[in-house]
């Protein structure tokens, strides 16, 4: 494990988890997905989120994907991983396989199925948190897990010294700006924004930078967008913002949320580096989205090698 001298910044994909089966590991294309961001600059890996399709994958796979990410990954940048289950005890294991393979950091949102209120949430936080052997970050995901870490709620956690930071998937700014106020309590903390085409607006309000689906695919754009931000250089950040919107129409292809997840593994499908099987019960894109997808990936200039 990386020893943690700083808070968690910049652009850090929330990875896809490559697929060649119901319970198969794409191994080449995961090894060509991690080097693909890495050398795009990203600034760290988030594995077991949504975009991974955590809830979908068997505790074996989960495992297998932490130890095969840390291993690849070998320090050169830090592994945060996703422990989010409906069982306590599920989360607490995970934590602490993460921890033995050498991971940086665990991610951690509500329960879901069952929604807490927020007295329960705030005792949620408060026993799990000495359990972990990781040091933990809160996760904001209220459109799956339908229920929200208030900001009060933040509050009463901020005193536990394993809580590092939250990452905001809301979309509500209000709710990021008065997050990224916590950081008066706790200057260690680092506070991302999920949706990622608001990332010059969350750096504005006080944010560490982006939790960026669209750095799965484009990890470069995302980095210099976030270091036009920080060096200030409005002239750059207004194109690569532009960049960022044009890339968000895959997005709006298919239905339902698992549609952002069959675009970015649609993505890197044409762009041949990972396979773009899904986990059950989703499909993957079907020829007239996939022919969608590439077009915007052209104009884009994204070579498209697959078809």
């Amino acid at each position: 494990m990386n020893s943690l001298t700083e808070p968690f910044h910049g652009i850090i994909p929330p990875l896809v988890t490559p697929l060649t089966g119901r319970d198969q590991l794409d191994h080449d294309g995961l090894e060509r997905l991690i080097e693909h961001t890495i050398d795009g600059g990203v600034h760290g890996l988030f594995i077991l989120g949504s975009t991974g399709e955590a809830p979908s994958l068997s505790y074996r796979l989960r495992r297998e994907l932490i130890d095969c990410v840390c291993r690849q990954v070998c320090n050169r940048i830090p592994v945060l991983v996703g422990i989010t289950d409906t069982a306590f005890v599920e989360s607490v294991a995970l934590a602490q396989h993460s921890a033995e393979a050498g991971a940086d950091a665990v991610v951690l949102t509500t329960p879901y199925y069952f929604p807490a209120g927020q007295t329960e949430l705030i005792s949620y936080v408060r026993n799990i948190t000495p359990e972990l052997p990781l040091p933990l970050m809160l996760y904001n995901m209220p459109q799956l897990t339908k229920v929200w870490f208030e900001i009060e709620s933040l509050k009463q956690v901020a005193d536990l010294d394993g809580i590092v930071g939250l990452k905001d998937s809301s979309g509500d700014m209000t709710y990021f700006e008065e997050a990224a106020k916590l950081k008066k309590i706790r200057p260690d903390w680092s506070v991302m924004i999920g949706p990622e085409a608001k990332l010059p607006e969350a750096m504005q309000l006080g944010g560490n930078g982006a939790v960026a689906g669209g750095a799965n695919v484009l990890p470069r754009m995302f980095v210099e967008c976030y270091e036009a931000k920080l060096a200030n250089d409005n002239m750059k950040l207004a194109e690569l913002h532009d960049h960022i919107i044009d890339f968000q129409r895959i997005y709006e292809i298919g239905k339902y949320a698992s549609k952002y997840i069959k675009a970015t593994k649609c993505c890197l499908s044409l762009m041949g580096i990972c396979n773009d099987f899904m986990a059950e019960p989703f499909h993957s894109f079907r020829t007239p989205q996939r022919l969608q997808v590439a077009e915007i990936l052209n104009q884009l200039d994204v070579p498209v090698t697959q078809s």
